[in-house]
């Protein structure tokens, strides 16, 4: 079984490990208000156009710093999503108690 010091230490490692539903669950209403996070309108919009722009190759390098930090941001929130999912398929007992 590999070890925290085996582990990579990747951004979205570490935030599994924080985020692990064995150690200590998340509420159920915590999960389904994870799972309600969206980007907002103009940051959709400006995710689109600096894809765009990453397509045809003239990102800027705030630009590609600009992305980059979408990309973390969006990986972080697919990940915390994925934990919300999983919290709530294992989510309540036959008695509706939460687990």
């Amino acid at each position: 079984m590999p070890t925290l010091r085996t582990m990579p230490a990747t951004e979205g490692a570490i935030w599994s490990r924080l985020l692990q539903v064995e150690r200590q669950p998340l509420s159920l209403a915590a999960a389904r208000s994870l799972l309600r996070l969206e980007f907002a309108p103009e940051d959709k919009d400006k995710m689109r156009e600096l894809a765009a722009k990453a397509r045809d190759g003239s990102l800027t390098a705030v630009e590609q710093e600009e992305i980059r930090s979408y990309e973390r941001v969006g990986n972080l929130l697919a990940l915390m999503k994925s934990t919300a999912r999983h919290r709530l398929k294992t989510g309540t007992r036959s008695n509706g108690s939460e687990h």
